[in-house]
């Protein structure tokens, strides 16, 4: 039994006509009844009753009818799946972020690939750069949206896709918090809060040489995320210098402040594995703020 003997079958059944029918299938006759003939043969049933002036379904031709029907239908499915599938259309998608960018563009972009893929499960894992990319080189996760990193294993690939400035977060009681712009050399004295190195090496650089350039080696006190740090300034435990779109938590009790004579710019990358043609992939990255490049190699990474 094939497809074809099916097709034939459902068609002439419907149309209660073979002439009809293989106008349908785009058939001529002959083809639609030689295959209503092996078909009933294969079964060992008569599936229609045909008479010089109409064909009539038997009881069994009327159980054969529902049955082929839904064959077709699943074989119509599966086809469609396996299709949309190897187009990226369907299946799933698990993405690693730092907390950056679900304060900025991460959740647009979200929303837009839900729009275009609504289809496509996606499970999205928050977590620090050192653990999403470890994620991404076993296989957990399938994208990640982490800080530069100098140290990306081989396998992986990355792509620029946010920068912003970095501002200094105190509290809001704190006496230079008075002002629109602050010296950070001011703040020499401070504690400064943020990630240890391997946990983000572009944030925990870019704290560091910022202070250096102000004449001062900051007191670092580590936390693992953001919404710790900002709350650790909230509750009087120290400053932080912050990307930008922090400011986005709108944690009572925080003043942020853009810093005098300085513009340190900290990036967000897209981390993926090298060896991964995947298309949802490429159309998540397609999405973001600044589009992955569609062929990747050593020499288009911007990292």
């Amino acid at each position: 039994m094939d497809m074809r003997h099916l097709r034939c079958f459902v068609a002439v059944a419907e149309e209660m006509h073979f002439g009809r029918a293989a106008e349908r299938l785009h058939l001529t006759q002959p083809p639609v009844s030689l295959a209503i003939k092996e078909l009933e043969e294969e079964l060992g049933v008569t599936l229609l009753e045909r008479t010089s002036r109409r064909i009539v379904l038997t009881q069994a031709g009327e159980d054969a009818l529902r049955d082929a029907r839904a064959v077709l239908a699943a074989a119509d499915t599966l086809r469609r799946r396996a299709r949309e599938t190897s187009q990226g259309l369907m299946g799933s998608l698990a993405i690693g972020f730092i907390s950056l960018p679900a304060y900025s563009f991460l959740p647009d972009t979200l929303r837009r690939f839900g729009e275009d893929y609504p289809q496509v499960r996606l499970s999205l894992q928050e977590g620090t750069t050192d653990q999403i990319v470890h994620d991404i080189e076993s296989g957990r996760l399938d994208v990640g949206l982490v800080f530069r990193t100098p140290d990306l294993p081989a396998s992986l690939e990355s792509a620029l896709v946010w920068s912003e400035p970095l501002v200094i977060a105190l509290p809001q009681r704190h006496p230079l918090a008075r002002g629109r712009r602050i010296a950070l050399e001011k703040l020499a004295q401070e504690r400064f809060l943020g990630f240890e190195r391997h946990q983000g090496p572009l944030m925990f650089d870019a704290i560091v040489s910022t202070c250096m350039r102000h004449g001062f080696s900051p007191r670092l006190f580590a936390a693992r995320q953001m919404h710790t740090i900002v709350s650790l300034v909230s509750g009087g435990m120290g400053v932080a210098l912050v990307p930008s779109c922090v400011q986005a938590m709108q944690r009572e009790g925080v003043a942020y402040r853009r810093l005098q004579g300085e513009r340190t710019v900290v990036d967000t990358v897209a981390v993926w594995r090298r060896a991964d043609d995947s298309p949802l992939v490429k159309a998540l990255g397609q999405l973001l703020p600044v589009p992955m490049p569609r062929k990747c190699g050593h020499a288009l990474s911007v990292i």
